[in-house]
């Protein structure tokens, strides 16, 4: 077997970041504002602080600005939703990121379907999800839509394939399984408590892990030339979701940990920040012409 295909999700960012950073400029030109990207963060979880920092660093990184809104971690649902109802309405901001976690008194569901559509950049509003089911525009969720993009620049073939999600969760595996679905995969979703897991696994032309267990997904539970998507990061091993020491040589392609999923994620999501300004852009122009 030939040497698998990396799935460098570090580079691509990369390149897409010089893309985004014309595009901006390109805004800022004709409006005289800059995007901005909104970040909630409630309560003081240094890992929740730390993404939120990462998201900064890569909006400035483009041109683009954060705006940091930080609430004690009392805060309840009813003070969290009034935050995002004063972001909605602020025309200069144009994407709106509610960091999760959020602390266990708040209705997560609730903050997160408050944030208007047009502004959900993040991809995590019910709303959104249904019209990107139905393979209507929406911002995807972050982590599937990087993924999605990474596939299709490395050219990985899903039409026919059979692809098996390992998790379930409303803002990864459920998304990415349908985004699948919607690509002409045929797509098997599955979960930690799944019956034969393994088995199924086997099965797979395209793994997708995202379980949220270090290393869950054993080497020889992957097929000879599948390609491997790990959506895992557990930092203090340093590792995903799959043992890719012992099962990346069996795939034709497959994300690195760190440096696969990751990045894209972050990428994405300031990517659809961009585009979120340049549909307001095109907004204001049809109000402006009556069209």
């Amino acid at each position: 077997m030939s040497e698998p295909l990396v799935l460098d999700g570090s580079a691509l960012a990369k390149a897409a970041e010089a893309e985004i950073a014309e595009r901006v400029a390109a805004v800022v030109a004709v409006t005289g504002r800059t995007p901005i990207l909104a970040t909630i963060l409630v309560g003081d979880d240094p890992a929740s602080a730390t993404y939120v920092r990462m998201k900064g660093n890569a909006c400035r990184r483009v041109g683009m600005e954060s705006r940091a809104v930080t609430l004690p971690a009392s805060t309840s649902t009813d003070e969290l939703l009034a935050t995002i109802d004063e972001l909605n309405a602020n025309p200069d901001v144009h994407g709106i990121l509610l960091q999760h976690p959020v602390p266990d008194q708040i209705d997560e569901r609730a903050a997160f379907d408050r944030i208007a559509i047009t502004k959900d950049v993040d991809g995590v509003t019910s709303h959104g999800f249904g019209r990107m089911a139905m393979g209507e525009a929406a911002f995807g969720s972050a982590t599937p839509a990087g993924i999605m993009r990474l596939l299709e620049h490395y050219g990985v073939e899903l039409r026919g394939k059979h692809a098996v999600v390992i998790g379930r969760s409303p803002i990864l595996g459920k998304p990415v399984a349908l985004m699948l679905l919607n690509a002409d995969a045929t797509v098997t979703v599955c979960h930690s408590r799944t019956v034969g897991l393994a088995d199924i696994v086997r099965q797979a032309d395209v793994v997708v892990a995202a379980v949220g267990r270090p290393r869950f997904v054993a080497a020889d539970w992957i097929k000879d030339g599948a390609v491997v998507v790990d959506a895992g990061f557990h930092p203090a091993e340093r590792v995903g979701d799959v043992d890719l020491e012992g099962g990346a040589g069996r795939t034709s392609a497959y994300t690195p940990v760190p440096g696969g999923v990751g990045p894209m994620t972050i990428n994405t999501l300031i990517m659809q920040t961009l585009e979120a300004a340049e549909f307001a852009i095109s907004a204001d122009a049809g109000a402006v012409t009556g069209r």
